[in-house]
């Protein structure tokens, strides 16, 4: 809308003020606070001995604090057993019991319906890994963090095991758990209440907020092949006091790559014929490198007056990720080594073969138009070079290297090379807010008001090396800088409550957002056609080309929001909570979403609760207008393949759908969600069912093979890569899944000590879909790509005072791993893995002054 480019500047203006204003106000609150301080210890002193007898007793005793959540209402924070709706709480300590420090892994061993995987060889998904929530794509979580959404990740998963695929979601690596309070896991549609993408469910992340003390982390480890070798070093403190506060965190650590690749069969083929360039591995599969993680968290509050406070939060981190792709062998190799798929080696004349190539071209054109068969080897094909037995012909590959005008790519690469892919990764985001009570004298209860901004960017800078463009020969760089991804997120927000009686509450509030996407143009070599793309040579740097000046590019889309909720006790036993949100979209129009949930008190012990709501996802706007190509291994070929991504709009998406309109609508989504829990003698015990219908699902489209005439259609739009695609996808709504399934937790409390079990069942069926655009194989990822079964038992045992203990089994049932499958299709179990189980064992000692060695 033509208001958000006012909108944007005043609340980045806005944030940084207020920041810089806060830390001057601290100080003055924190000498005013000492000196108030200072007058309490003096009238303290006077306090009689009796008094302060009763006040040491009553701290002595134990306390039991009930956890508090504020997810999925806007009334005062309530137990997880008085929500109508199902929470999972993870606490500080939770975190602290496990080894490791990158958070989507340790929420992956405490959340049974949060998944989260290694993607080697992934592309962008290598380097931020796409998380799954039920069985969802990571783009149908909402994530917030202090109860305000937090920004998506720049990077979009081309690459994400099928599940993923397209999707572009937050990313949670940035966020240090050393500064997290507790996550609240909200496992439920809530659209009608916080807006796009919430169909999952929420994970709201609560941030520390401590005015002192403060923790220290170090955690090193490796795995038993004596790779992969990481740390972190993570720390926190509190500073101010309870006036004004701000609480600090940071972390530092980095991994060393796990390498758990067998030598590939085609690499021992080359080195028993003698190559023995080639390296052992390859090709390497396993963890990337991660380097320079740096990641910085800051809380921050203060009160401005008796019914005014301010607060806010932000961020800073970075790191370099670097993975690996696959190998590309000297002799087979498309459009770098070989055009016809390892029967000669690919000989390029640096002379330029413009003409012969022209006339050549026009003579295969005039046979094809008149059904003729054309045998004719082009130019460059009566020079290359016979391979047999995996050995090009010696003479002739000697005779190309003596002679300055003939090139092939094996003098610079004999024995094949593996590209290096990753990313230099920026995170950063402020919010802030003031919130405060009002009018009290006039309505006879304080009317609670939140006004806030925020600001959130997340900014890839992608690095290729040890590759090609092989279109430009020898010349040719082997480092490239591809271009960037940059993502940002405007918010602004004003929520009011009031408690109308003890038996309503309401809410409402209203929501400005603006969503950005960017893509950076790469260096011209990365994308450039050089010289010898006439002669069968690729262009664009090989394994991820660059970003064209075409594929480059700013988008942005804003949208208004209103909504009203109210909570309602009509008996005492009976909690039932209303929602109903109206939202606008810059392209999308608007959208109209609900929610009723319930909660009824059986007895002292049981609770029924159940919801039901509507829900939505809007398309970002990088699903909407990105242009990418990727490199994937083609089994049926039995070589890599160029594959391109492009926007649904473009004219060649027209032809294969035949359709005129291929513009993108939101998602929608049903939700039921219904269960009990039960409270006897501190064993609590929950089960919930749920069920989510998402029609007109948003994804990538199997892949179509472009025509000749679409490829020059592409490359007179700019997309020069075009040239070297073998087939193309697109966005498209074009399927709707059923997700349903079952989570159960129980908890209780043991001789000193606690258990945890928790069960997830989660099916999804694809429930209908376009066979032209969405293929069986697909169908087969998203429905079996993630084990349907996931549990998992936790004790932890106070040995002593200062040694504890904790044991953890976890199962995972069998699933399909679609990229095995498709080596052997024809092979009844490829790809099909059993169940398995994974034990932790973790044990701490206390050794004093706050010192726990774990």
């Amino acid at each position: 809308m033509y208001y958000s480019k006012y909108i944007k500047p005043i609340v980045f203006a806005l944030s940084i003020f207020i920041v810089i204003a806060m830390g001057a106000f601290t100080t003055v609150i924190a000498d005013e606070h000492s000196e108030t301080a200072e007058e309490t210890e003096e009238a303290a002193e006077t306090t009689d001995e009796t008094e302060a007898s009763e006040e040491t007793s009553q701290t002595e005793a134990p306390v039991r604090l009930e956890n508090l959540v504020v997810v999925g209402t806007r009334a005062q924070p309530r137990s997880v057993l008085d929500s109508a709706v199902p929470i999972d709480i993870v606490s500080n300590e939770s975190f602290e019991k496990q080894g490791g420090a990158d958070l989507p892994d340790l929420l992956r061993a405490l959340v049974p319906s949060y998944n989260v995987n290694t993607q080697p060889i992934s592309d962008a998904s290598t380097v931020v890994r796409p998380a799954n929530l039920r069985g969802l794509a990571p783009d149908h979580t909402l994530v917030l963090v202090n109860g305000k959404r937090r920004h998506r990740a720049a990077v979009i998963h081309w690459l994400g095991n099928g599940l993923s695929d397209g999707s572009q979601g937050p990313d949670l690596a940035p966020i240090p758990a050393i500064a997290l309070q507790q996550v609240e896991v909200l496992r439920d549609g809530a659209s009608a209440q916080y807006g796009s993408d919430a169909i999952a469910g929420v994970m709201n992340f609560q941030l520390k907020n401590n005015h002192e003390g403060g923790s220290f982390e170090f955690k090193p480890g490796i795995y038993q092949y004596g790779d992969g070798r990481q740390f972190a070093v993570a720390g926190n403190i509190g500073l101010g006091n309870p006036d004004a506060w701000s609480s600090l965190s940071f972390e530092y650590g980095g991994a060393d790559p796990t390498i758990r690749s067998v030598q590939r069969n085609d690499a021992i083929a080359l080195i028993n014929a003698g190559n023995f360039s080639v390296k052992d591995p390859a090709q390497i599969w396993g963890q990337p490198i991660i380097e320079n993680d740096v990641k910085l968290f800051a809380n921050y509050g203060a009160t401005l007056t008796d019914t005014i406070d301010f607060y806010g939060h932000a961020n800073y981190a970075r790191k370099r990720v670097e993975g690996g792709f696959y190998f590309r062998n000297p002799n087979t190799r498309g459009g770098v080594f070989s055009t016809t798929g390892g029967d000669t080696l690919l000989v390029g004349d640096m002379r330029g073969l413009t003409n012969e190539m022209a006339a050549w071209e026009t003579r295969k054109a005039a046979a094809e138009t008149a059904g003729q068969e054309f045998t004719e080897l082009s130019p460059h094909d009566a020079d290359d070079i016979p391979i047999t037995n995996h050995v090009p012909d010696p003479e002739r590959l000697q005779a190309v290297k003596n002679d300055p005008n003939l090139f092939t790519f094996q003098e610079m690469f004999p024995g094949g090379f593996t590209p290096r892919f990753g990313a230099f990764m920026w995170d950063t985001s402020v919010v802030v807010g003031v919130k405060g009570t009002a009018l009290k004298d006039t309505l006879g209860k304080d009317l609670m008001w939140d006004l806030s901004g925020s600001f959130g960017r997340n900014h890839a800078d992608f690095f290729i090396f040890n590759t090609v463009n092989a279109s430009l020969g020898p010349d040719t760089p082997t480092y490239f800088d591809p271009g960037d991804y940059i993502q940002t997120d405007y918010n602004l927000n004003f929520d009011v409550a009031y408690p109308l009686s003890d038996m309503v509450f309401l809410a409402s509030g209203l929501e400005y957002r603006d969503e950005g996407f960017e893509i950076i143009e790469g260096e011209r070599e990365s994308h450039q056609i050089g010289p010898l793309a006439a002669q069968g040579f690729t262009a664009a740097s090989n394994g991820f080309s660059g970003f064209s000046p075409v594929a480059a590019g700013k988008w942005y889309r804003s949208n208004v929001a209103m909504y009203l909720e109210s909570e309602i006790r009509p008996i005492d036993p009976l909690l039932i909570a209303l929602a109903v949100r109206a939202e606008q979209f810059e392209i999308f129009g608007s959208t109209l979403n609900y929610k009723a949930a319930a909660n009824y008190k059986i007895t002292e012990t049981m609770r029924l609760r159940g919801s039901y709501s509507t829900g939505f996802r809007a398309p970002t706007p990088g699903q909407q207008n990105t242009f990418n190509i990727t490199t994937e291994y083609d089994f049926a070929k039995g070589d890599l393949v160029n594959k391109g991504t492009i926007p649904s709009t473009n004219p060649a998406v027209d032809v294969v759908t035949g359709k005129e309109d291929n513009s993108l609508d939101p998602e929608t989504s049903n939700n039921f969600t219904g269960g009990f829990t039960v409270d006897i003698l501190g064993v609590n015990f929950t089960m919930d069912f749920f069920d989510i219908r998402l029609k007109n699902r948003l994804s990538v489209s199997q892949h179509f093979k472009l025509t000749d005439a679409q490829k020059a259609q592409l490359i007179a739009a700019g997309v020069t890569s075009a040239a070297n695609l073998e087939t193309f996808q697109f966005f498209i709504n074009d399927f709707s899944t059923t997700t349903n399934g079952i989570d159960t937790v129980v908890t209780a409390p043991i001789p000193n000590g606690s258990l945890i079990a928790v069960y997830n069942f989660t099916n999804t069926t694809v429930t209908d879909h376009n066979p032209d655009t969405l293929d069986d194989h697909r169908i087969r990822e998203l429905q079996e790509n993630l084990p349907a079964h996931r549990g998992s038992l936790t004790v932890f045992q106070s040995i002593t005072d200062a040694w504890g203990v904790l044991g953890r089994a976890s199962y995972f049932s069998g699933w399909f791993d679609s990229e095995d499958y498709l080596q052997n299709p024809d092979v009844p179990g490829t790809g099909e893995y059993s169940g398995k189980v994974i034990f932790d064992l973790e044990t701490s000692y206390t050794v004093g002054a706050g010192l726990t060695l774990t």
